[in-house]
């Protein structure tokens, strides 16, 4: 297997080309931006940032790459590898993950196409920069951006796969850079996701919500299929991690997440919902 560099970048002031030269990605309208040492490029343009350091805090980067590679996630990393290079011909395999937070699902990705000797373009694009420079020092292979799903700082129908695990799909965006036949996956939490975590740190859970997904503008009718298993998560460290990784630590009052924090084990149930939105040509 060999991960290529990433060449459909474009420029998020004008969206021209960007091509290398030395330390930089430039543009032919002169706009240029650096590569950093550790080897991620920052392409959030000032003006498109609702604060000054947008998204996961360095802190909760952290937490997030120490669950993560307790590999209470491993399944869902599979089936997401599996239903991303399912029916993949010869060439070269080019997927974003947008909102890509430490990597994890990428080089997992990057490992199962090593498998089956396929040939990938990565790239990961996320809008905390913590997270991106956490990606970049782990996995000098693929490329990765500071940037948003707002304005994705790539060509036109480059794409062949997009992956939102988690995330807030933009999907004018995201039709705008897969090429027809390509697709997006879409990783949601399922009603039952963290269902015991939720017990403890909510008087009460909202029930589920009912209703079909909708068809986005430019995507055929999606397809849906779940995946659910339980895991034993122990430690107050591990379940603090996990909180952290959720809107859940910010949603629940002092007291839920004291309770949490009480915490030494706890049998989780993990339901998430895969979705598939193929591109329309």
């Amino acid at each position: 297997m060999t991960t290529l560099p990433f060449q459909a970048l474009a420029c998020p002031l004008d969206g021209n080309p960007l091509q290398r030269q030395g330390a930089a990605l430039c543009c032919a309208a002169g706009h240029s931006f650096d590569i950093a040492s550790q080897g991620y490029t920052n392409l959030l343009p000032v003006q498109n940032k609702r604060s000054l350091d947008p998204g996961d805090s360095k802190e909760m980067v952290a937490a997030r790459r120490r669950f993560l590679e307790s590999s209470h996630y491993a399944p869902i990393a599979a089936a997401v590898s599996q239903a991303t290079l399912a029916g993949v011909q010869a060439g070269v395999l080019s997927c974003l993950d947008a909102g890509c937070g430490e990597g994890y699902y990428l080089r997992q990705l990057a490992a199962a196409a090593e498998r089956e000797g396929q040939t990938l373009a990565l790239l990961g694009l996320d809008i905390s920069k913590w997270a991106v420079l956490a990606a970049a020092k782990r996995d000098k292979q693929s490329t990765w951006v500071v940037g948003s799903n707002a304005a994705l700082p790539v060509l036109p129908a480059t794409l062949d796969r997009v992956l939102c695990m988690f995330g807030f799909p933009v999907y004018a965006e995201f039709a705008r850079v897969l090429q027809p036949g390509g697709f997006l996956l879409q990783v949601d939490a399922g009603p039952d996701h963290l269902r015991e975590l939720r017990e403890v740190i909510y008087p009460s859970l909202k029930p589920p919500r009912n209703g079909e997904t909708l068809t986005p503008a430019g995507f055929a009718a999606p397809t849906s299929e779940a995946l659910s298993y339980r895991v034993e998560v122990c430690g107050a460290e591990q379940i603090a991690d996990l909180l952290a990784m959720t809107p859940h630590l910010y949603r629940a009052t002092a007291e839920g997440r004291a309770r949490a924090a009480a915490l030494t084990e706890i049998s989780l149930t993990v339901d998430v919902r895969l979705t598939r939105f193929g591109r329309e040509a």
